[in-house]
C-alpha cells in the first residue's frame, strides 16, 4: 500500500469533482476546491472521519469493498479505479460483466453505421447486427442454445466454416479456443463458458486437440479475412474492432478499399439483402438446440 500516492490521489480526485457532476448544488459560499470531504464521504457511505485519515495518510489498508465504494463516490473511471486499487495494494476487479444488454454507446454507432457490423460478448455471441450485417453473415438473432456461441457453431457444425475462405479457417479456430481459455482462466465459476467447452470437448476432436494446447488469448476475429457471401462471390474486408469499457462487449465493423471491387460488392449487399438467408432457411438450418 503507497499510503502518499493513495492519499494524494484521492485529494486530487475529490478537488477535481464539482457539487454539479454528482447532482449536488454549489451555494454562493463555496469556497472548497471542488467536492467537501463529507461530500464525497456521503457519496461513499462511509464517514467522514475515515476518508479523512485516507487523505492525511494515516488511515488503515481499506478493504476491496471500501475502494469500490470510494470509486463510485468519486466517479473513477475503470482506468482510474483500477490505479486505485492497486495504490492501496489490491488487485483490480475484473472489469467484465458480461450482459446481453447492448452498451448505449456501442448501439449508438451500430446504428449510424453504413457498413455490415455487429456486437458480439467476450466469448462470440452476437448480441446485435445491423441490416448489412445480417446481410453479409445471416440473422445470427435465430440461433439458441449453445448455438448462439460462434465458437460452438465452428467446431460442432463445420457448415458453418463455408462463409469463410480456407486459408482463414485454422487461425480463427485457433483463436476462438484461445479466446474461451482466457475467459474461464479469468472466472473458473463461468458456467457459461465451462458449459461450451465441455460440448466442445465431447463433441468435436478438433477443438479437443487445440484446447490441450494451452493457447490464451483475447477472442478477436482476425483485422483481414475472405467472406464467401453464396450470390455475391468472395469478398475481402477489413474487421475494425470497437470494445466496450467494460470489455464485455466489442462491435464488429467490416470494411473494404474505396474504389476497390470488394467495396463495390459490399455496395451490392443493401441490394441482395438477406435474402439468400430467408429462402430455404428452414430446409438447410440444422436442429435448434434450446
Amino acid at each position: 500500500m503507497d499510503r502518499d500516492q493513495l492519499a494524494d490521489f484521492l485529494r486530487r480526485r475529490r478537488e477535481a469533482l464539482r457539487p454539479e457532476d454528482v447532482g449536488l448544488v454549489a451555494g454562493p459560499r463555496r469556497r472548497t476546491a471542488g467536492l467537501r470531504r463529507e461530500e464525497v464521504a456521503a457519496l461513499a457511505s462511509m464517514s467522514t472521519d475515515y476518508l479523512t485519515r485516507l487523505e492525511q495518510r494515516r488511515g488503515p489498508q481499506p478493504s476491496e469493498q471500501m475502494l469500490a465504494s470510494l470509486a463510485r463516490g468519486l466517479r473513477l473511471s475503470l482506468d482510474e479505479r483500477d490505479h486505485l486499487f492497486r495504490l492501496a495494494g489490491h488487485t483490480p476487479p475484473s472489469r467484465i460483466h458480461r450482459t446481453s444488454h447492448v452498451s448505449p454507446a456501442l448501439m449508438r454507432v451500430l446504428d449510424r453505421l453504413d457498413t455490415p457490423a455487429l456486437v458480439i460478448s467476450d466469448i462470440g455471441e452476437t448480441l446485435a447486427q445491423n441490416e448489412l450485417g445480417v446481410a453479409l453473415l445471416g440473422d445470427h438473432s435465430l440461433h439458441t442454445g449453445s448455438r448462439r456461441f460462434f465458437a460452438y457453431r465452428w467446431f460442432a457444425e463445420p457448415v458453418e466454416r463455408d462463409a469463410y475462405t480456407a486459408d482463414y479457417h485454422d487461425h480463427h479456430g485457433r483463436t476462438l479456443v484461445a479466446g474461451l481459455r482466457t475467459a474461464l482462466a479469468r472466472d473458473p465459476a463461468d458456467d457459461t463458458v465451462a458449459a461450451i467447452v465441455a460440448e466442445l470437448l465431447a463433441a468435436s476432436p478438433e477443438f479437443a486437440a487445440l484446447w490441450a494446447e494451452h493457447e490464451v488469448s483475447e477472442c478477436v476475429a482476425p483485422r483481414r479475412k475472405r467472406i464467401v457471401h453464396p450470390t455475391i462471390g468472395v469478398i475481402e474486408v477489413d474487421c475494425q474492432v470497437l470494445v466496450a469499457e467494460n470489455e464485455a462487449q466489442r462491435l464488429l465493423v467490416y470494411t473494404a478499399t474505396p474504389g476497390s471491387e470488394d467495396h463495390d460488392r459490399l455496395r451490392l449487399l443493401s441490394v441482395v439483402g438477406r435474402q439468400r438467408f430467408d429462402v430455404g432457411a428452414a430446409e438447410s438450418a440444422p436442429t435448434q438446440r434450446g
